[in-house]
């Protein structure tokens, strides 16, 4: 026969894990470590399959379905034969419940009553202060004193009766045990010392249940060993539940003003109860589907209850046997039916893994009003390239640590894994009109990999300038960063005017658009009070569709152009920038009116087509708002005589039946009459509306369409 032999297989790193007083190295090592966002890792052990009386590494339980639903053997040794993996049950609450004999809905601690129940016809082995008896736990019960009349008991009371409680502060439990002499006995459980099932596979059960069942059952470890030929090399992989990695950078000034150096740091964690030796490491900057899923724990299907057609019961009915107790306690799993526990897979899909949340600075809005840009009007592009797009060659990317990798159980450790330099320059930072410079970086990933998102310190100039939050970056692409005021700098607005020019009109469903150039003029008081040359970005709140003029040189950020100014040392200058934006604002026809067509029929910058069009919807449009000025005045008229016949009414009532109510019957039929023939009016005139509106919009139609 094969001869079999046991070794530990994995090891887990997880938070939280119950710590071993002095962490040993495992007989197979741990040889590589691989790091994903989402809060799993891959690892990877190499060694040989140790001899049957080596002890296994202990898993967490609450990593345990990981583990088995992932591991791999990756042994090129074909001979390297693994026969299985065997390891201990893990039992959900409820099975573990049942099979300690606890009862099976409950959430909560175990007490010392529950574990006592549990023995109820088990043979036990009972100490008390006064001797040990043998024998089978009949029953537990609870000899808590009845509730008392309290007008009975005073009267004894005061008959000098004793008071309530002092003959019952002997323990509130009573046992009662079947002795192997016979004898039947209740001890009280004040008494006891000490309850041993006598029944060895009894006392494993509930060892085996109450490991599930306590508080830290997630932290207790199972041992795992591989079935296989001892002495023969193997390597697994599989995947647990691991810390985030987090990244955070320092962008050190160099000699060069055009470039720094980024450094990338990555914060691990070791909280298995394992010591790492020179462990390979290897940070993915990505994240692959990852989900949980029950498979440790034995599953039970449900099988239909057939019964008899002449049920009989297997004892008396005068036993007391209902039949809820004959159908049984079918205790299912607490997140879903068929026993399986799915009621989801965590968060699937990548998971969430721990996001920092981050952006990059001086996001602005959309542009004055609800203007969006004309798709008529190509005034410009201030961003024919915007930013580089990032490249990214593949779903994941891969940091190798170049050492490596030695870590105390239960420790933490800052390692670096980049170290680049990348494409800078320093900047003073306008945000938007009016608020003050700070001190900024405008940086270029120039790596071939993504930048993680994390911190970034700053040291420029011999020391620390500051620090920011980064984004994802990914390569070639760039951002804006601030990590300080900048006290030299000052920009002042001393002029600001703009001004409109419709171009062109569409009509598209029930919208008339006006396609426009906006013109904005500015003139800008710049100082730098700082011996040296400064770069000023000045973030403006126009679109795309647009060309710029006055300044130095444009970039752009979020899709927003920036304005770059050229500041010499100690220097005070002003600059005027003009603007011209391609915009479209669209207006729905029912909230239009003539003067809105009018308008724009004296505009000199409207194509000659569309102001033929608006001359033709002005008048059209005149005749709608006298019918609707029309409507107006009838419905104020109704709300009027409302009024009026309400107060008719109200004197009616306050002479009763004295008299005097025939005039007011006959106002109140007049203005009954009044009202009806406003009403319609207003019908008509809104019938006329509508007849209006679709000869407009006949009008209109003329217009082009986006």
């Amino acid at each position: 026969m094969r001869s079999r032999s046991t070794l530990a297989l994995l090891a887990v790193l997880s938070s939280g894990c119950a710590g071993r007083a002095s962490p040993s190295r495992s007989v197979l090592p741990l040889h590589t470590l691989r790091l994903y966002e989402t809060g799993v890792g891959y690892f990877e052990r190499r060694g040989s399959i140790p001899r049957a009386d080596q002890e296994g590494l202990p898993v967490p339980a609450g990593h345990l379905d990981d583990a088995l639903k992932t591991l791999v053997v990756l042994s090129g040794n074909k001979k390297a034969l693994v026969e299985g993996i065997e390891f201990g049950s893990r039992l959900s609450n409820g099975p573990a419940r049942a099979l300690a004999g606890l009862p099976k809905d409950g959430e909560g601690p175990i007490t010392y009553e529950d574990l006592l129940r549990s023995l109820e016809g088990s043979p036990v082995a009972v100490r008390t202060k006064q001797r040990s008896i043998q024998g089978r736990l009949i029953h537990v019960e609870d000899a808590r004193p009845p509730v008392i009349d309290k007008e009975v008991e005073a009267s004894k009371t005061k008959e000098g009766a004793s008071k309530p409680g002092n003959a019952t502060e002997k323990g509130a439990m009573q046992l009662s045990v079947l002795t192997t002499n016979g004898e039947i006995v209740r001890i009280d459980a004040s008494d006891l010392v000490s309850v041993r099932p006598s029944d060895p596979a009894h006392a494993a059960r509930l060892d085996r249940a109450l490991e599930s069942l306590l508080a830290h059952g997630a932290a207790s470890h199972h041992d795992l060993r591989l079935l296989g030929r001892p002495g023969e090399d193997v390597t697994l992989g599989y995947i647990a539940e691991t810390p985030v990695w987090r990244t955070s950078y320092r962008l050190v000034s160099s000699n060069d003003p055009t470039h720094a150096t980024l450094q990338a740091w990555a914060l691990l964690h070791n909280d298995t109860d394992e010591d790492w030796h020179g462990v390979r490491t290897e940070l993915v900057n990505g994240r692959p589907d990852s989900f949980i899923f029950p498979l440790a724990a034995p599953r039970y299907s449900r099988r239909q209850l057939v019964t008899p057609q002449h049920e009989l019961s297997t004892v008396a009915q005068l036993s007391g046997v209902t039949a809820d107790s004959l159908w049984g306690d079918h205790v299912g799993d607490a997140f879903g039916a068929g026993g399986m526990g799915l009621s989801g897979m965590g968060e699937g899909g990548g998971g969430t893994g721990e996001g920092i949340g981050l952006g990059s600075i001086g996001s602005i809005g959309h542009g004055a009003g609800a203007s969006s840009e004309s798709s008529l009007l190509e005034v410009g592009d201030l961003a024919p390239t915007v930013s580089a797009t990032g490249e990214e060659n593949g779903a994941l990317f891969v940091y190798r640590i170049p050492t490596v990798l030695s870590l105390r159980a239960h420790s933490s450790s800052l390692v670096p894994f980049l170290q680049e330099s990348i494409s800078t320059e320093r900047v003073a930072w306008i945000d938007s009109r009016g608020s003050e410079a700070r001190s900024g970086v405008r940086i270029v990933n120039d790596t071939s990999q993504t930048l993680p998102p994390g911190t970034i310190s700053f040291f420029f100039d011999g020391g620390f300038a500051g620090e920011a939050a980064l984004d994802r970056v990914r390569s070639k692409e760039r951002r804006f960063l601030t990590f300080g005021a900048d006290i030299d700098v000052d920009v002042t607005e001393m002029k600001h005017r703009v001004g409109e020019e419709v171009k062109r009109l569409t009509f598209s469903g029930n919208d008339v658009k006006s396609h426009f150039v906006r013109t904005t003029e500015s003139e800008w008081q710049i100082e730098n009070r700082s011996g040296q040359a400064r770069s000023v970005f000045m973030k403006l709140d126009i679109k795309r569709n647009a060309t710029l003029t006055g300044a130095d040189a444009i970039d752009f950020d979020d899709e927003r152009p920036i304005a770059i100014f050229r500041a010499a040392p100690h220097s005070r200058f002003t600059r005027e920038t003009t603007s011209k934006e391609g915009l479209m604002n669209a207006t729905r026809l029912e909230s239009l009116n003539a003067k809105f067509f009018t308008d724009l029929s004296t505009s000199s910058a409207l194509a000659a087509a569309d102001k033929a069009v608006a001359v033709a919807a002005a008048s059209a449009m005149k005749e709608i708002d006298e019918i609707r000025l029309k409507t107006v005045t009838a419905q104020q008229e109704v709300a009027s005589i409302e009024k009026e016949r309400a107060r008719l009414r109200e004197d009616a009532h306050s002479l009763g039946e004295h008299g005097g109510q025939e005039k007011l019957v006959t106002k109140m039929v007049a203005a009954e009459e009044r009202t009806r023939a406003l009403q319609v009016k207003v019908e008509e005139l809104k019938k006329s509306e509508t007849q209006r509106l679709d000869a407009l919009r006949t009008v209109l139609s003329k217009l082009g369409k986006e």
